[in-house]
């Protein structure tokens, strides 16, 4: 997505492509979708794209501009076809919440500027609100499939993909000549790392599930004996919010009558299971480390299995990186480049710190 300062007119060409880009997108996850009701929304949101995009024409056609001609990222459109024989659309979906949030910021920063005329911002506005629309609409769809945590997959396997690559890279360093120890290794700290993280998580999920439940019988409490403080205490909490006075007496005079709106309030019942989140968590982040360490089970000589680690965790960064920017519009080179080279650099660091070492002790294995 372009950024600030440039003109108007080349935003709009640069904001047109996008769109039309987003169309196709949509029709293409819309045409694999097998269930009715997300084909529905999903060509729904197509139609939203080609008005946004007829918008931008328009913005462009007034400014003497030559409207571009669209164009069609073919791979992501492939890569969508194939991740959907695999994939719930919902997954894609989820994915797409990427792009839709870039999309989002830049359009808000031009409509903020006011650099277009005031029917050309009234239509931007509009066009945010159903961008907002779309990301709500993705979440939803993919809390009712509990495909919510998706990327959050996706970053925990990064992070132990990463992590080990560069333990694996560094202890290849001190014992060059026994891959079974770098192997073992790796994999203990593999699983320490994914234990570590899903063990925290399984207890940051269940203390605030505790804190919630003892909120709830606080204000069960404070409905039986003093409802009137339950009300005052739901005023308190709209102010320091920053709604206005008068809006906080009328919602809390509303809802005096009605002790159960006001538990919703308070105290939102419901929440992450902790050890789903905890399996979950800590699933992603082993399932990383079988990227770097597998090499070191199979090969003879670490130094041989560093390369293939190395490779092997390196393609796996780039499928993922890939997969994220092809299916969210985000620029395929820059998000390769970035998966790499964070998980390059870390593991070049290991290993300058693992010669360190083994020369420092005199290791030789």
């Amino acid at each position: 997505m372009s950024g600030a300062g440039e003109d108007p007119l080349t935003l709009a060409q640069a904001f047109y492509r996008d769109e039309t880009n987003d169309q196709l997108t949509y029709l293409t996850l819309a045409r694999g979708a097998r269930n009715p009701a997300i084909r529905e929304t999903l060509e729904r949101i197509a139609a939203m794209e080609a008005g946004h995009a007829r918008f931008w024409a328009h913005v462009i056609e007034m400014r003497g501009g030559r409207v571009p001609q669209p164009r069609v990222r073919r791979l992501r459109l492939v890569w969508l076809r194939l991740l959907q024989r695999l994939f719930s659309p919902v997954i894609l979906v989820s994915l797409l919440e990427l792009g839709e949030a870039g999309a989002q910021q830049a359009y808000f920063r031009l409509w903020r500027e006011g650099r277009l005329e005031p029917e050309e911002r009234q239509r931007l506005r509009a066009i945010i609100e159903d961008e907002l629309e779309h990301e709500l609409t993705f979440r939803r769809e993919a809390e009712k499939l509990g495909l919510a945590n998706v990327r959050d997959f996706i970053l925990g396997m990064n992070d132990g993909l990463v992590e080990i690559l560069g333990a694996v890279t560094g202890l290849s360093a001190a014992y060059a000549g026994n891959p079974r120890v770098v192997a073992v290794s790796g994999l203990v700290v593999g699983v320490a790392g994914a234990l570590s993280m899903g063990i925290g998580a399984f207890v940051s999920v269940r203390s605030q599930r505790q804190v919630d439940e003892g909120r709830r019988e606080h204000l069960d409490l404070l409905f039986e004996v003093a409802p009137a403080r339950a009300a005052e205490e739901l005023r308190q909490r709209l102010r320091e919010s920053g709604i206005p006075g008068p809006v906080v007496e009328e919602v809390a005079d509303r809802l005096a009558d009605n002790p159960q709106a006001l538990r919703r309030l308070l105290a939102p019942a419901g929440g992450e299971n902790e050890l789903r989140s905890a399996l979950f968590t800590g699933g992603a982040y082993l399932f990383g480390v079988v990227f770097p360490v597998t090499p070191y089970v199979l090969a003879e000589d670490s130094r041989a299995a560093l390369l293939g680690s190395v490779a092997l965790a390196g393609v796996a960064l780039a499928v993922v990186g890939g997969g994220i920017a092809l299916v969210s519009g985000i620029r395929l080179r820059t998000k390769i480049a970035e998966m790499l080279l964070a998980g390059f650099s870390a593991a070049g660091l290991a290993y300058a710190f693992g010669r360190l070492m083994q020369a420092g002790f005199g290791i030789e294995v």
